[in-house]
């Protein structure tokens, strides 16, 4: 290759080569582009006989003056170390690019003499310290990119000679300080990130309109949004979300902002007011999210009616909306605000449609139904009340969440599913829905969260729920169910299931043990090897409302890993099921407030998860298993209105609970209890050793001995009696004979004194 003397381009990008790169390349001469970056495949080029470049005699080769121009791409090729400071041989270099490597340190003057750099993109590194003031030197940069590194401090003031620059990018750093004044004055810059740092103060007035993009999102900026962004005619893209920004925005501000396309103002303390003449403004806007600020009244800004397509109002305090018709609207949210009235219909074109935590009222009217794209719907947590639409079950194919949540509706849940359909999440909580549960969800295939809690529904336990293979949440509390939850015909039911309530309802009969050892999803989690997410997608997580550690919680997330079993306040009756214990991931178990008999099962000591077990006011008797004490997790323990016995055991998390957790058992004692235990014997053994001398198993062996001795014995005394041997035996009788004779006489004659 070294002899290719007229080469001016070399390309090995996105190559899987190992080894090393031949010295020859060094005779290149006329070599003006050279192109190594690749996908961080070629791992053994990056530790090539160096800890940085510095040590790479071909790098140094090539850093020669000869070079007329260079074009270097070395980007994602894992080097590590610092910047080689035979760099500033390259003086005729246009473009560097070292991205995405393990390069550190601090950024050295070694640029200073590479007048003629163009591009220079240092990031996705390992950088610290500050920006050198000699970058200021390189007159002819157009592309500066230090972003995604650990730089720090404020960026120079005294930076004058960068005039030339169009793309500048310090995002993902540690900056700090007010934004230089410099930045605000460079005449040719098409777009500036800053964002995700802690810059500080007001945000400048802008000296030209090349602007295209700004993004100084997510940093620490106070004050108003300066008047000269509004002057901006180019700009299509402006992110200011994430600050401390205040101040009233009218919306005739944005008259001359015709090309934007993305306007982000989310997580600040602006206010708006709607200018009369307002509607034609923003022709191309298409996303437009003014999320968590202090909007008020009503909003009727019809912008973009052709082009948005996401409009993000929630977590305001709006009191009304006036829907406009937008023809490319997919993601409408509304959350969290204080609108009124009946529910504003959204375009047919919607995907995502969210009023949630508002106070709208009255019924949902079927025109809903049109929106025939949508995926998620989302109304929980309003006023709204009346019958469902008939449609809402099947109006749309691609619909994935329908969440009704805390409102008033009544009469039945909708009877229809389409075939093939999305729905993932149904939540109807809290409302005073009646009827049974249709038997038309078993084709809901892809249903994972299932939350019919806090209604009227009657019927008997909806076994055939058990066939959808991805039902992981199951809440059906506070209903009229009623019956014996029984058996299922299905092999393997609920395998996917992890949250399960059915507290207060009316169910009898013994608990489901059969239910109890299908489930799958409750027994041996590796949490170590395991991806913690949520239930839900990337715009909509799930929620729910659930009873553990004595307290009704809120998750507004629903971890993969959480889990726990909830059938308190029913009539369910016999033993706890030792296959309970085989349940070891379990974190919350509630058998509370029914009528359980027998003893607390020892394999509870398995439940190595358990976070939070509750088995009061029930009829249990026996001891506390010593072996409960190995819950190291465990955290609240209710056991209060029992009729366990004995001694209280002691050691781990026992210490920490107190006399709340045993009140109502007169038959406990010792600590925490004021009643002290009458020996000093050791914790008794468990109940399941005490329980196999009252089996009937070991009765049987004990009177097969029995029997067995009898026998034996009964023929060893007629050979005694009959043959007089042997004579130590025979002499041992008769004497033990002769005493109780005496003894018998002896008594008579004094309870005939005694008489006369």
């Amino acid at each position: 290759m070294g002899n290719l003397k007229s080469l001016q381009t070399l390309d090995l990008s996105k190559c899987q080569f190992s080894g090393s790169i031949p010295s020859s390349i060094s005779n290149l001469k006329s070599l003006q582009i050279l192109d190594l970056s690749c996908w961080g495949s070629i791992d053994n080029l990056g530790y090539l006989q160096i800890l940085g470049l510095s040590r790479w005699r071909l790098i140094n080769n090539l850093l020669s003056s000869h070079i007329l121009g260079l074009f270097g791409h070395l980007s994602d090729c894992q080097f590590l170390g610092s910047i080689p400071a035979s760099l500033e041989n390259l003086t005729q270099i246009t473009f560097l690019s070292l991205y995405g490597n393990h390069f550190s340190g601090k950024i050295s003057n070694v640029f200073d003499n590479l007048r003629n750099l163009i591009s220079l993109d240092l990031s996705k590194n390992n950088f610290s310290g500050q920006i050198p003031p000699s970058i200021g030197n390189l007159t002819n940069l157009r592309v500066l990119d230090f972003s995604h590194n650990q730089l720090e401090g404020a960026i120079p003031s005294s930076i004058y000679g960068l005039s030339s620059l169009s793309y500048v990018s310090l995002r993902y750093n540690l900056f700090n300080g007010a934004i230089p004044s410099w930045l605000y004055t460079l005449p040719s810059l098409v777009e500036l990130d800053l964002s995700h740092n802690k810059f500080t103060g007001h945000i400048g007035e802008f000296q030209f309109d090349s602007l295209e993009k700004i993004d100084l999102s997510m940093n620490e900026l106070n004050g108003s949004i300066p008047t000269s962004i509004f002057e901006l005619v180019n700009l299509s893209s402006l992110y200011l979300f994430s600050n401390n920004l205040s101040g009233v925005l009218e919306t005739s501000k944005f008259e001359k902002l015709i090309n934007l396309f993305d306007l982000d103002l989310s997580n600040n303390m602006l206010s708006l007011t709607m200018s009369v003449h307002s509607n034609s403004l923003l022709p191309n806007i298409q996303t437009l999210d003014l999320s968590h600020n202090n909007i008020s009244g009503m909003f009727s800004w019809n912008v973009g009616k052709d082009t948005l397509s996401y409009l993000n109002l929630s977590y305001n305090s709006i009191s009304g909306f006036e829907m406009q018709p937008w023809k490319s609207m997919q993601i409408l949210d509304l959350h969290s605000n204080l609108l009124q009235g009946p529910l504003p219909t959204p375009p047919n074109s919607t995907v995502f449609f969210s009023v949630s935590h508002n106070k709208l009222s009255g019924e949902i009217s079927p025109l809903i139904c049109k929106a025939s794209s949508m995926g998620v719907l989302d109304l929980s947590h309003n006023n709204f009340g009346g019958m469902l639409p008939h449609c809402l079950g099947n109006f749309s194919k691609d619909l994935s969440v329908l969440n009704l949540r805390r409102n008033q509706f009544h009469d039945f849940i909708p009877q229809t599913f389409l075939n093939g359909n999305s729905i993932r999440t149904l939540d109807f909580n809290s409302n005073q829905l009646e009827g049974l549960v249709p038997r038309s969800l078993i084709i809901c295939k892809e249903l994972e969260v299932l939350d019919l809690g806090n209604n009227k529904i009657n019927g008997t336990f909806p076994h055939w729920l058990g066939a959808l293979p991805k039902l992981q949440v199951l809440i059906l509390r506070s209903n009229r169910f009623h019956g014996h939850i029984g058996f299922s015909k299905i092999i393997s039911p609920f395998m996917s299931l992890r949250i399960i309530d059915l507290a207060h309802n009316d169910f009898e009969g013994d608990l489901p043990e059969m239910y109890f050892k299908s489930l799958k999803a409750i027994m041996n989690i590796d949490e170590g090897n395991i991806t913690r997410e949520y239930i839900g997608e990337y715009y909509y997580q799930d929620s729910m409302m659930v009873t553990i550690k004595g307290l009704d919680l809120e998750f507004v997330k629903i971890l993969n890993t959480f889990t726990t079993i909830d059938l308190s306040s029913n009539r369910f009756q016999g033993e706890i099921p030792e296959c309970i214990g085989n349940l070891n991931s379990l974190r919350g178990l509630n058998l509370s407030h029914n009528y359980l008999t027998g003893y607390i099962p020892l394999s509870f000591k398995n439940l190595k998860m358990l976070e939070s077990l509750d088995l009061s006011s029930n009829k249990l008797s026996g001891r506390i298993p010593q072996e409960l004490t190995s819950l190291t997790f465990l955290e609240v323990l209710n056991l209060s209105q029992n009729h366990l016995i004995g001694f209280i055991p002691q050691g781990s998390q026992f210490q920490t609970f107190g006399n709340d957790s045993y009140y109502g058992n007169p038959g406990l004692c010792g600590f925490p209890l004021s009643k002290r235990c009458t020996t000093n014997e050791i914790p008794y053994p468990s109940q399941e050793i005490e329980a196999k001398f009252e089996s009937g198993f070991d009765w049987k062996i004990t009177l097969m001995g029995y029997g067995c001795g009898l026998v034996i014995g009964l023929s060893l005394g007629c050979l005694i009696f009959v043959s007089g041997k042997p004579e130590w035996l025979v002499w041992i009788i008769d004497k033990n004979i002769h005493k109780k004779i005496i003894r018998n006489k002896r008594s008579t004659h004094k309870q005939g004194a005694r008489i006369s």
